[in-house]
């Protein structure tokens, strides 16, 4: 067991709903029943208020939290919570790790405390500096206060976007919540899907930020806040990953080979400082260890800090899946109290319906977080860290090396003249075999500036030409395409005046982690009431190794030689050179196996649901037979299951 005692302070990982009325009152039922609809994200205390404004209209106000306790369970930190000096009130989900020390500034300019939780810091920080308060927490979080003085909503999400919120609003009423299934089961948001949204599920088995797969329901974006005043909905960025003042500053330094070293210390130190800064609770803290380097670079700074940490790792029964030998191996170099969890794949294969009923948002991943979570929440653990996002942060992926071939590749391509390239494009088409490989690089060579980015290929599940297919009805110059296309285009302007590999580091942080890794992660282990920590992604942290030039991150033959070099060879030559591979399941052969007579099934439903006027009934079937017969892979039928899945349950009236 790991973790340090803060005594009297209380750090909340949650659910959140609110709800605002013009001219109409906020149902009591409604906001009940959507904070217990939040029961499985904080089973350990719940909590409502209903507020009365009437500035310039009459406006009722409904907050509710259900909470996870995992620093102290007394009531002081009990929600929704009231400010006395300002009357102002709060619901928030998260952590500002810091917050002692945002305190004590607050404190030094005479401010009072109630309390010792984070909760009563984020309200004093706001009254005291607005807006502005963002500025000062390190944290993971997404709340919302009821501004009494200035009769306003501001809802505000952390900068990397690991906690999720969303929100819809009305001619007469505005929701927000946690979670989109809660906004749905409040009997007010119609269950009608978005096209945007559909786009963007099938472009990358994920939804795309702000869009969602419901109409009207919109996701606040990462390092973003919203204020809600008379009806009026604001958005405004307060902070992006590629931040020009910190480049600046860090292209002169490393233009002196001299400071290489000296930012090299400094990247060490900050990554020792979140890890530590995260450790913070009550309750028994555990790592996620797969016995890579991520989560490996975990277990050595709390090793290098004197700390003895609890490691859990899935272990398959199926010799083929399994990597016990690397986590055992980081588990006895660094001498963890190790709890391997055995598992079989059936045991995998019975929790897929289950999962599929815990996404919020129908996601084509996702399953392996579902049942680590399960089993590790099982073992009496209730917050882990977990080393996801080191890959986007330190230059893992191979799309690194790939995406600036890519980039090159197609500046050349269109300079040639179309008469020349378009021909050459459907020759290559013709004789290529159908794979989903050349089904992309032909996407690459006929593109008439459908594809964004070549990054964006690199990602794509169907291609522009295929998804036009699946959706004969949603035309690439509609709204709905050009809603889907706004998030990508949007990332790729911040993300142009980094150098290639930056670039794809950037767009890896803003794009796949943040619409599928970090919701899944949230939703799934929120599912078993399992907070997970993600230390490797301090915004501080991924901004500062972000501003430094990508040939340090992979100019070297050893992988993510920054995140290593800052272990000071404490990482084993195992773990550092070890074939990079991903936690996958056997879908491959269940798709073909146990899972086709279900699959097939709901194939046949389609035209009778939801999707039955956007999804082509013909088509899908077709992607169907590709994969029997080997020319797509299982990640293609298993999306349009898992997406007609969740339509079923949750838009289907």
């Amino acid at each position: 067991m790991i973790g340090e005692v803060l005594i009297g302070a209380t750090v909340w990982m949650c659910g959140i709903f609110g709800f605002i009325g013009r001219n109409a009152r906020v149902p009591a039922d409604v906001l009940e029943r959507a904070t217990r609809s939040l029961a499985h994200r904080g089973p350990d205390d719940s909590g409502t208020v209903i507020l009365h404004d009437s500035a310039s209209e009459p406006v009722e106000i409904g907050l509710g939290n259900r909470r996870l306790a995992i620093l102290d369970l007394s009531p002081h930190g009990h929600q929704p919570m009231n400010d006395p000096a300002s009357g102002n009130w709060i619901v928030y989900n998260g952590e500002v790790y810091n917050f002692r020390e945002v305190r004590v500034k607050l404190e030094q300019a005479g401010l009072y405390f109630r309390s010792n939780s984070d909760t009563e810091v984020i309200l004093k920080a706001y009254a005291h500096w607005g807006e502005n308060c963002l500025r000062e927490f390190r944290g993971m979080f997404a709340f919302a206060i009821w501004d009494a003085q200035r009769h306003r909503l501001f809802v505000a999400r952390d900068p990397m976007g690991i906690k999720p919120l969303y929100f819809y609003q009305s001619d007469r009423y505005f929701m927000f919540s946690s979670e989109v299934r809660t906004l749905l089961g409040t009997g007010l948001v119609p269950r009608v899907i978005d096209g945007a949204g559909l786009v963007n599920y099938l472009t990358f088995g994920s939804l795309y930020d702000s869009n969602t797969l419901v109409e009207g329901v919109k996701a606040l974006e990462s390092a973003c806040y919203l204020t809600w005043e008379q009806g009026q909905v604001k958005q405004e960025r307060y902070w992006d990953l590629a931040g020009t003042n910190l480049n600046e500053s860090c292209d002169q330094a490393c233009a002196n080979p001299e400071n290489r070293s000296e930012l090299e210390t400094r990247i060490a130190e900050m990554l020792d400082e979140s890890v530590r800064m995260q450790l913070v609770s009550d309750v028994p803290v555990g790592v996620f260890l797969s016995g890579g380097i991520d989560s490996s670079s975990l277990v050595g700074i709390l090793s290098q800090n004197g700390v003895r940490p609890s490691t859990f790792s899935i272990v398959f029964s199926e010799a083929d899946y399994s990597e016990a030998e690397y986590s055992r191996a980081v588990a006895q170099h660094f001498h963890t109290d190790h709890h391997e969890i055995t598992v079989a794949q059936s045991d995998f294969f019975a929790a897929i319906d289950p999962a599929l009923h815990a996404m919020d948002l129908p996601t084509m991943d996702g399953i392996n977080t579902y049942f680590v979570s399960e089993r590790t929440r099982a073992a009496g653990v209730k917050v882990v860290l977990s080393g996801l996002g080191g890959d986007e942060v330190f230059a893992g992926y191979s799309s690194f090396r790939t995406v600036p071939r890519m980039e090159r590749f197609a500046r050349a391509w269109h300079h040639m003249p179309g008469a020349v390239r378009n021909p050459l494009a459907n020759i290559v088409a013709a004789l290529a075999p159908s794979s989903d490989r050349n089904r992309k690089l032909t996407a690459l060579g006929r593109d008439g500036g459908v594809i964004v980015h070549p990054y964006f290929l690199s990602r794509m599940l169907f291609t522009p030409e295929q998804q036009s297919e699946l959706l004969p009805e949603i035309k690439t110059n509609s709204p709905a395409f050009l809603r889907a296309e706004k998030p990508l285009t949007e990332s790729l302007s911040r993300a142009q005046s980094l150098d290639p590999v930056n670039r794809v580091s950037y767009l890896e942080a803003r794009c796949y982690m943040l619409n599928t890794l970090l919701r899944d992660s949230d939703f799934m282990s929120m599912a078993h009431g399992l907070e997970v920590r993600v230390p490797l992604i301090d915004h501080r942290l991924a901004q500062r190794v972000l501003a430094l030039p990508g040939s340090w991150k992979l100019n070297s033959g050893t992988p993510k030689p920054l995140l290593v070099k800052a272990l000071c060879g404490q990482l084993p030559d195992q773990i550092v050179h070890r074939r990079k591979r991903g936690f996958t399941l056997p879908f491959e052969h269940w798709l073909r196996d146990a899972l086709r007579p279900v699959v097939e099934e709901s194939f046949r439903k389609i035209g009778q649901g939801v999707l039955g006027n956007l999804l082509s009934e013909r088509v899908t079937r077709a992607v169907w037979q590709d994969f029997l017969e080997g020319r797509t892979s299982w990640s293609r039928p298993w999306s349009l299951y898992v997406l007609q899945s969740w339509c079923q349950q949750h838009l289907s009236n």
